[in-house]
Parts: structure tokens; C-alpha cells; sequence
């Protein structure tokens, strides 16, 4: 049990993508399609499937070992794609990192497709959240901004007057990325005594429109630091991380 909302497909289910996907490879666009599929592989996110008739001819290979290797001019990606039958027959399903770029309609998007049944929001908040580690406050805020993501624990954001970066630490050239709030700009270890905690902050110079109020603001991890919202201890979630 969670205090937060789970996933709400499971696994095998198939929907129409409503949107154009194209995805990219060494300046060719690869796959153009209004005709994909959403297949949910796993619960939280799906997978697009698209008609083969939609891939640019002539980029297929077969392999060896069933799966299909990917070629546009000099560029090989072995085993970047497969056809399941039993799955949604005529379709083709890429590896994600196989290809250089994808995008829903003009926007891209990274790590995997936009689950259409998850919700992000964004929300300013006047409740009074305390972030601490070993003793130490990184963060104290009365107007937080809030992030609700479906499947995920609420993250919390903090102006960057309201965090002591006293104990950050700038890991310069780390960047990671979200479907849903685009790329991270900054990301931070924290140092309390003589231990340092890695890849605890981040922050989303330019993200995705549906969160700009999360726009310069650094957040923590709540798996790994302690958060009191209103002087409650939030107890510390069990789950993948995803910033």
C-alpha cells in the first residue's frame, strides 16, 4: 500500500496512439506513423508498435537470432527492432535507445512513450516542508511546489534561497531525463560530515509546459533523505527512482 496513485493498466493491453510518432536515426526519419499502437509491456509505461508499412523500406534487416537489425547508409544498430505475431501482428516494436530522436507530433520525447493514463501536475503550496539528511536541513520551505505524478510519491520543489547549499555538491555533466518533465539541467550530491551521498538533487532549467512552475527549482529524492511536510515525517517510499 501506497499513499500515492499506482499504475492503472496492466500488462498486454493495447490502445490506438492518437498522436504522429516519428522516431530518427543518423538524420533519417526512420518511422513516421498516425497508425501506432500503445502495448503495455510492463504496467507503468507502454510501448509504441508500429505498422511495417510505416518504416522506411529498405532499413530492416533479419537477423540471425529473430530480431531485426536497423541500417540507414553506413550506421548499424544489431537486434534494434522485432515483429511478434502473437503480440499485434504486421506491427514492429523498436528498442528505444536503438534510435537517435523520437517524437510525438513536433515535441520530443525521451526515455519511453508518454503513458497516456498517467497524470503530472504541477502545484504551488503553502504547506511547510523540511528536507534533512543525518541531522543536517538541505531544504525548509512554506511555498514548496508540489509534483504529483501518477505511480510516483509526490516530489517536492524548492526555490533555491530556500536550500543550503552549504551541503550540495554539483555533479557537472550528469543529466538524466523524464517523458513527462523533459531533461535535467543540474543535479547534486550531498555532503553531510564526511560522507557523501550521491545523485540526491536535480533541477529542470527548461521543463516540459504541463510543469513549468517547476521551472529552477531543485527537488530530493524522498527515497533517500528525510521530509517532514507540516511536521510530519513522511516514512521514506519504496519504489523505483524517477526524478
Amino acid at each position: 500500500m501506497t499513499d500515492y496513485p499506482a499504475a492503472a493498466v496492466e500488462t498486454g493491453h493495447v490502445e490506438p496512439v492518437p498522436r504522429r510518432v516519428r522516431g530518427v536515426l543518423a538524420g533519417k526519419t526512420i518511422v513516421d506513423s498516425t497508425r501506432a499502437k500503445y502495448v503495455w509491456e510492463r504496467p507503468y509505461y507502454p510501448q509504441f508498435y508500429f505498422p511495417l508499412d510505416d518504416v522506411l523500406p529498405g532499413t530492416l534487416l533479419t537477423a540471425d537470432d529473430g530480431r531485426l537489425s536497423l541500417r540507414v547508409g553506413e550506421v548499424e544498430k544489431p537486434a534494434a527492432a522485432w515483429v511478434n505475431d502473437s503480440v499485434l501482428p504486421g506491427h514492429v516494436r523498436f528498442e528505444w535507445e536503438a534510435l537517435d530522436a523520437w517524437f510525438e507530433e513536433d515535441e520530443q520525447i525521451f526515455v519511453h512513450p508518454r503513458n497516456p493514463y498517467t497524470r503530472v501536475d504541477a502545484a504551488r503550496s503553502t504547506r511547510h516542508v523540511r528536507v534533512q539528511l543525518n541531522g543536517a536541513t538541505l531544504a525548509e520551505s512554506s511555498s514548496p511546489v508540489l509534483l504529483f505524478e501518477t505511480g510516483l510519491p509526490t516530489r517536492y520543489y524548492f526555490n533555491r534561497t530556500e536550500v543550503d547549499f552549504t551541503h550540495l555538491v554539483a555533479e557537472p555533466g550528469m543529466v538524466t531525463a523524464c517523458p513527462y518533465k523533459g531533461e535535467t539541467s543540474g543535479y547534486w550530491s550531498v555532503r553531510v560530515g564526511d560522507v557523501r551521498h550521491e545523485h540526491l538533487a536535480w533541477t529542470y532549467a527548461y521543463p516540459a509546459a504541463a510543469v513549468q512552475p517547476i521551472a529552477g527549482l531543485v527537488a530530493f529524492y524522498n527515497e533517500m533523505v528525510d521530509i517532514e511536510v507540516d511536521g510530519e515525517l513522511l516514512p521514506r517510499p519504496r519504489t523505483h527512482f524517477s526524478r
